[in-house]
C-alpha cells in the first residue's frame, strides 16, 4: 500500500473488541508519530480525545472546533472541587471575594469553584478556608472530556 499523507477513517474501531480497538488506536498513534493528517470520524469520544489533537463537532453543520483541552476551556472554564469534611455558608462567603474567583456554589460536601487561573487562585483559597476552620479532605482539578463538550453543545444534561 502506499504512504498515504491524508487518511480518513469512518468508525475504524465501531464493532470491534477491546482489544482489537487498541491495537487500531495504537496504529493510529503511529501514523500520527509520522506526521499523517487522519480524520477520524466516530462517536467514541474517549477514543476520538486519546487520539485526536484537533476535534470538530458537527450536527448537521459545524458546531465547535479545537483542542479537547481549548474546547473544554471554552465551554466549562476552569474549575477545582474542595471536598470538605462539614460544609459551612460562611465558607462561601469568604472565598467569593477573593481574587480570581468567578463563582463558587456547594454540591454536597464539596465546593464547586470557577476560577481564572486556579494554579493561582488554589493556595489563597486554601488557606482562607483553613483559616476559617474547614477541615478539607482533597482538593481537585474538574477535568472535562469530550462528552461533557458534546453533551452541553448539544443541550444535554452536564
Amino acid at each position: 500500500m502506499h504512504e498515504p499523507s491524508y487518511i480518513f477513517l469512518d468508525e475504524p474501531t465501531a464493532a470491534l473488541d477491546p482489544e482489537a480497538s487498541i491495537t487500531v488506536r495504537n496504529f493510529l498513534l503511529e501514523l500520527k508519530k509520522e506526521g499523517r493528517t487522519i480524520f477520524l470520524n466516530t462517536h467514541n469520544l474517549d477514543e476520538a480525545q486519546r487520539v485526536c489533537d484537533r476535534i470538530g463537532v458537527l450536527k448537521t453543520r459545524l458546531l465547535a472546533t479545537g483542542t479537547p483541552e481549548e474546547l473544554a476551556s471554552r465551554f466549562f472554564g476552569k474549575s477545582t472541587i474542595i471536598q470538605l469534611r462539614e460544609p459551612n455558608p460562611g465558607y462561601l462567603e469568604a472565598i467569593l471575594h477573593l481574587p480570581g474567583v468567578l463563582d463558587a456554589r456547594f454540591e454536597g460536601k464539596s465546593i464547586l469553584l470557577s476560577m481564572v487561573d486556579p494554579a493561582e487562585q488554589n493556595p489563597l483559597i486554601i488557606s482562607t478556608l483553613i483559616s476559617k476552620g474547614a477541615q478539607i479532605e482533597y482538593v481537585q482539578e474538574v477535568k472535562h472530556g469530550l462528552e461533557d463538550i458534546y453533551l452541553k453543545l448539544m443541550g444535554g444534561s452536564k
